[in-house]
């Protein structure tokens, strides 16, 4: 059984949701948001740094699975971004956890079926998956969707993996 941290980053709010894989299931084990108090930029880098590196030595994961940075329309706001993942994923490194790096496309894709999804989407199938029925922070739903991502990809690969050592015999 592996346990996954999934995080989506964020210079205000930094989601991070924890799953068991165990066999047929995910299971839940934690979600939430490391939100930055401070006006200047370094000091939120810190928090969001010191805030991970806490979830990792409490929580004890295998991996950690990562959404990718995206430019959408404004350059400063995706360095920005990147920064604040930078932050989040030296907050694990300490720890020798491989990083797992997922686009918001491919998240989309593997648990709604299309890259396209919305947000509500996602929650709604991130909350079928784990068999939730409250509500999600949505920065900590988008986390458990890395990681759910991470899941899908990690078995499909195994299951491809498996069929070409079989050459291709089901």
């Amino acid at each position: 059984m592996a346990r996954i941290l999934g995080i989506d980053p964020g210079s205000r709010s930094t989601g991070y949701g924890l799953v068991d894989e165990g066999g047929r299931d995910a299971v839940l084990v934690d979600c939430g948001c490391i939100r930055t108090e401070s006006d200047n930029f370094p000091d939120r880098l810190k928090q969001i740094y010191d805030g991970v590196h806490a979830v990792v030595r409490q929580y004890r994961p295998d991996v950690l699975a990562i959404e990718q940075v995206f430019v959408h329309k404004n350059a400063d706001s995706a360095l920005k971004l990147g920064q604040a993942r930078g932050a989040a994923i030296c907050g694990v490194l300490a720890a020798g956890l491989p990083v797992y790096e997922y686009a918001a496309r491919a998240v989309k894709q593997a648990l709604v079926g299309k890259g396209s999804a919305d947000k509500q989407q996602v929650q709604h199938m991130v909350k079928v998956l784990l068999k939730l029925t409250d509500d999600l922070q949505a920065d900590a739903g988008d986390a458990l969707g890395v990681a759910l991502c991470h899941i899908h990809t990690q078995q499909t690969l195994n299951r491809i993996s498996r069929m070409t050592a079989a050459g291709g015999r089901r």
